[in-house]
C-alpha cells in the first residue's frame, strides 16, 4: 500500500519537476522582455500577491467563483432531475436547451452587463450560466440511465417520490453528476478569469491583464502561475469530495478490476 502511494506520488510531481527544471533551464540567461526567466518571475510572486491583493484580488474572485459554481451545481442539478425523470418535459425544453448550450458564455457578458450592471451580480451570472450546463446534462444523462430493476424496486416497496429521488435516482445517476460538476469547475475557473477582464476593478483576471498592459510582465506570469496552482488545489479538493460521495461506486470499481 505505502509503495503503491508513494509510486502515485512520484509519478505526479515529478513531470512538473522536469516542466519547470526546463523552464528554468530555458529562461535563465534570457534578455526577451516578454520571457524573463523563471527566477525572476519566482522572485516577484510572493510581493506581487501577498501584499495587499491576496484580500483585494484573490478571495473576491475565489468567491465569485465559490457563489457561481455553487448556484450552477444546485440549479443544473435540480433542474436536470427533473427534465430526465419527466419525458414530456424533456422533449418541450430539449430544442431550448440545445439552443442555449451552443451559446459561449463570454458572448452574453455584454447582455447580463445591460441587465446586471457590472459589478459582483454580473461575473457571479457568466459563471453560473457556464458552469450549469456540464452539470444539467451529466444530470438528465444520469437520471434517464437509472437502472429499470432499481425503479421498479422502488415501486414495489411504495417508496413515495421525494424518497425514490433521494435514495435510488439520485445515488444511481452520482457518477454522472460528479463527472458534470468536475468538469463546470474548470470551466467556472475559465469564466472567472473571463468575466473579471469586462469592466472590473478588482480580481485575478482585471490585475493579471492590467500587468500585460503596463508591460509588467514577470508579474502577468505570477498571474498566470497563480490561476494555475489555484486550479490544481481546486481540483485535488473536489477529487478528496469525490471520493467522499462516491466512495461506495469506486469501491465496486475496484472490486470488479481485482476480480
Amino acid at each position: 500500500m505505502i509503495r503503491v502511494v508513494a509510486r502515485r506520488v512520484l509519478v505526479a510531481v515529478a513531470l512538473p519537476i522536469i516542466l519547470v527544471g526546463i523552464w528554468w533551464s530555458v529562461t535563465q540567461s534570457s534578455t526577451d522582455v516578454f520571457w524573463p526567466p523563471l527566477s525572476k518571475i519566482l522572485s516577484s510572486f510572493a510581493p506581487t500577491w501577498f501584499e495587499g491583493r491576496l484580500t483585494s484580488d484573490v478571495v473576491p474572485s475565489l468567491v465569485r467563483l465559490a457563489v457561481g459554481y455553487g448556484i450552477a451545481v444546485i440549479g443544473g442539478i435540480a433542474a436536470g432531475t427533473a427534465i430526465g425523470s419527466f419525458r414530456m418535459l424533456r422533449e418541450i425544453l430539449e430544442p431550448i436547451l440545445e439552443f442555449l448550450r451552443a451559446v459561449p458564455p463570454p458572448v452574453l457578458i455584454p447582455v447580463i452587463m445591460l441587465f446586471a450592471g457590472i459589478g459582483n451580480t454580473m461575473k457571479i451570472a457568466v459563471i453560473a450560466f457556464g458552469c450549469a450546463w456540464p452539470v444539467l446534462l451529466n444530470t438528465v444523462e444520469g437520471v434517464r440511465s437509472v437502472d429499470e430493476v432499481l425503479r421498479d424496486t422502488g415501486r414495489i416497496y411504495r417508496l413515495r417520490r421525494r424518497t425514490g429521488l433521494a435514495k435510488i435516482v439520485l445515488p444511481a445517476a452520482a457518477p454522472q453528476i460528479v463527472a458534470g460538476a468536475r468538469q463546470a469547475l474548470s470551466i467556472g475557473i475559465i469564466l472567472m478569469v473571463i468575466s473579471e477582464m469586462f469592466a472590473a476593478t478588482n480580481g485575478l483576471g482585471f490585475t493579471t491583464i492590467q500587468f500585460q498592459r503596463t508591460f509588467a510582465v514577470p508579474q502577468m506570469w505570477t498571474g498566470i502561475l497563480l490561476l494555475g496552482i489555484i486550479g490544481v488545489v481546486l481540483a485535488f479538493l473536489f477529487k478528496l469530495v469525490e471520493r467522499r460521495v462516491l466512495a461506495w461506486y469506486l469501491g465496486i470499481r475496484q472490486t470488479q478490476r481485482k476480480g
